[in-house]
């Protein structure tokens, strides 16, 4: 039997019963990812308030999203394959920990380099996902397991649209930027208590150990690859700096693939990456991540250009927060909340198919025909449900393919895959927004924004209507009742 499936005491997975779990579970773990979507889209807004505050440069105070997506990228597969091995409550309360920690500097700092440390710690929010995919796969028995996994993915679609509308709203007037922190500190407080009251304790399922050389390897390159990508805009994309972190990203994710495939217990099973669903999933993934940053920054910078400008319509933070931002957000919430009722009817690769299908048309929409508020906000409906049904129904088909014990650490690989997806996007927009004509961003930048959004979908679409693999035979009733559940996602 592979070790993985087995607990400390060599009792299976599969012989591990639990009692019942609290209905609030699954409430308590989607507020919990929530606050990563918050965390990863409430502090881009007021990037230029801190440069003002801090009276800091707009390119050094980039480095509070660039030094959380490093953080993101070094720790989360690291912090996945600890939840495997240990209490996965545990891990949780430690991530929410350090989040806290992170938020209380943030807010109560004056200083560029402590916001930027305090965004460090901010980070490790990205494996609090991963961690709740493996609680749920835990707790819940197969008949529940893809739905509930729905509404938590859903959950971060409609949470960075969320984190919009709240920052607009508290940043109204000449508010200083502490405001947004101080509402993360406050809700992570709160996070904390419902995790220690309501998420059950169990021990660890896994034997094993930590392999320290492939997560430092992982690290490295991830983000020697992230920096190249996040700072090219600001170093110029042949300059030496971006050429080398490329150079070395690479050739570290290069050596770690080897050391990998060569370790008796790696960090992350190479063999498992490889497999055709699993790939092309994270490479869907990856395309997801980009239409979520495509939308939610394009949009954000096309409603608020000035009107003299040709087009947009010259909106506030809070006006665009509110009249554009807050229909996409409702949208995506209704369409997380129903995604697994669907992905139990019609399985995950069909609804993720149709989700792509409606984000491609909400992209389009806006590239073509965007003179109207009503044209916009119809568009931003399209695209949220988009969103929010593929961060529903990508991590069911990652699921379906792994082993119990590896739960963590693919989910939080998946996770990575849409960082790198969100941080491409953003680097695409730097770059077009940085062009100027008459003073002014041309509208074909927007133009172009919303086409690459468009074309991210309909790859998507296109990449995981390829991932249905050889299904062995069912000979089982249990097989039966998993298979059921597992909404029979390959057909």
């Amino acid at each position: 039997m592979d070790v993985s499936e087995v607990d400390a005491a060599g009792t299976p997975a599969s012989a591990r019963r639990h009692p019942e779990p609290s209905r609030l579970l699954v409430p308590t773990l989607s507020v919990v990812a929530l606050t990563v979507a918050v965390l990863q889209t409430g502090v881009v807004p007021v990037l230029g308030v801190i440069a003002r505050q801090l009276h800091a440069s707009t390119v050094d105070v980039s480095w509070a999203v660039t030094a959380n997506l490093l953080a993101a990228a070094a720790t989360t597969p690291l912090i996945g394959r600890l939840a495997d091995l240990h209490s996965k409550k545990r891990v949780l309360l430690w991530v929410l920990g350090a989040v806290l920690a992170g938020s209380l500097i943030a807010a109560t700092t004056s200083s560029l380099p402590l916001l930027i440390a305090a965004r460090v710690m901010q980070g490790a929010s990205f494996s609090l996902y991963p961690i709740g995919v493996s609680i749920l796969r835990d707790e819940l028995p197969e008949d529940r397991l893809m739905r509930a996994m729905a509404v938590l993915s859903g959950t971060l679609g409609f949470g960075g649209g969320i984190g919009l509308v709240v920052v607009g709203l508290l940043m109204s007037g000449d508010a200083g930027y502490h405001r947004v922190f101080w509402l993360t500190t406050v809700f992570t407080i709160l996070v904390i208590v419902a995790v220690v009251l309501l998420v059950p304790s169990r021990p660890g399922h896994r034997v094993g150990t930590i392999d320290w050389a492939g997560a430092a390897g992982l690290a490295i390159g991830l983000s020697g690859v992230l920096l190249a990508i996040t700072q090219a805009h600001v170093w110029g994309w042949l300059s030496v700096r971006i050429i080398g972190c490329g150079v070395i990203g690479v050739t570290s994710l290069g050596l770690w693939w080897w050391w990998e495939r060569r370790c008796a217990q790696p960090l992350v099973s190479t063999s498992m990456l490889a497999r055709r669903p699993i790939l092309l999933t994270n490479i869907a993934t990856v395309l997801v991540g980009m239409g979520l940053y495509f939308a939610f920054l394009g949009l954000t910078g096309f409603v608020e250009a000035p009107v003299r400008s040709g087009y947009g319509f010259g909106a506030t933070v809070l006006a665009a927060s509110v009249v554009f931002l807050l229909p996409g957000a409702f949208a995506g919430f209704l369409t997380s909340l129903a995604s697994g009722r669907y992905i139990d009817r019609f399985g995950a690769r069909a609804v993720l198919i149709a989700g792509a299908a409606a984000g491609a048309a909400g992209f389009v929409l806006l590239a073509t025909a965007h003179s109207a508020p009503w044209q916009v906000i119809a568009a931003g409906v399209l695209a949220n449900a988009y969103i929010s049904l593929a961060y529903g129904a990508l991590p069911a088909l990652v699921v379906r393919e792994v082993a119990a014990g590896e739960t963590g650490v693919a989910t939080s690989m998946n996770a990575i895959a849409r960082t790198i997806g969100s941080s491409i996007a953003a680097a695409i927009v730097a770059l077009l927004l940085a062009r100027s004509t008459n003073g002014y961003t041309p509208e074909s930048s927007y133009t172009l924004i919303f086409g690459l959004g468009a074309g991210t979908a309909v790859l998507a679409m296109v990449l995981i209507a390829g991932t249905r693999p050889e299904l062995r035979q069912i000979e089982s009733v249990e097989d039966i009742s998993k298979s059921r559940a597992m909404n029979h996602e390959w057909g």
